[in-house]
């Protein structure tokens, strides 16, 4: 207990003293965590809707398969969108291997089960008659899909912070597809990796302290989403 105790001594100045490294580090991931969720809930959103209100062959596969992929490990994704990116695979003539689109991309890939899933879980979960009654009521396509997101935002801002979570701690497909290039794609939870790998625990201990912090934010916003009151309702005009 005494080497940690003394290690987090040695690690905290580095944070209070504002660290250029870990500095670049906060900015390169909290960058890479919100175009990655925020991509995820641009082509997410739209699948999570066609899942929970759709009415089409293949939906209850479709949402198996997103399901299904809140497992996947992201090692393996990773590996196989390395294999994409590699100069003899599909997409290698776009020079994706080891840079920071590859992160985003990856980071991508790892959110959108998050959106896709829960956000569909929280559509499903709605009480039964309230999208019937609107359907009776005349609400379109568009304002039903409104509708289901308005009064399923909690489900669908816990699916949001769980796609942030796992952008901010990731760290597999980070290093297999970025290559963890030192002060370039790094994330904190890969540099984390990197500094202990070069046995710099002291780095490495101030680095997780930090993204700790980053994390327990996201808790606390999870935590406030908890406790609000029921969704907002939206009013559709009646056809006539």
């Amino acid at each position: 207990m005494g080497y940690l105790f003394s290690e987090l001594r040695h690690a905290l100045p580095l944070i209070w003293s504002g660290n250029s490294y870990i500095l670049g580090l906060i900015s390169v991931t909290i960058r890479v965590a919100v175009i990655s969720t925020a991509t995820a809930l641009v082509i997410g959103l739209p699948i999570a809707l066609a899942i929970a209100l759709g009415r089409f062959r293949g939906r209850r596969t479709l949402q198996l398969l997103a399901n299904a992929s809140l497992a996947l490990p992201p090692v393996i994704a990773g590996f196989f969108l390395f294999m994409l990116f590699v100069p003899q695979g599909p997409l290698g003539s776009l020079h994706l291997n080891a840079t920071r689109r590859a992160v985003f991309i990856a980071q991508t890939v790892l959110a959108l089960p998050y959106v896709v899933a829960l956000s569909a879980a929280a559509i499903q979960g709605l009480p039964p008659g309230l999208l019937s009654q609107a359907r009776l009521l005349g609400a379109g396509r568009r304002q039903l899909s409104v509708l289901a997101l308005r009064e399923a935002r909690i489900g669908v801002m816990a699916a949001m912070i769980a796609a942030l979570g796992t952008a901010l701690a990731e760290v597999g497909a980070i290093v297999i597809v970025g290559g963890n290039v030192y002060g370039y794609d790094q994330t904190l939870a890969s540099a984390a990796l990197y500094e202990a790998d070069a046995a710099r625990y002291t780095e490495a201990v101030a680095i997780g302290l930090v993204l700790i912090g980053l994390i327990l934010i996201l808790m606390g916003a999870v935590s406030l989403l908890q406790h609000q009151d029921g969704g907002i309702r939206l009013r559709v005009r009646a056809s006539t």
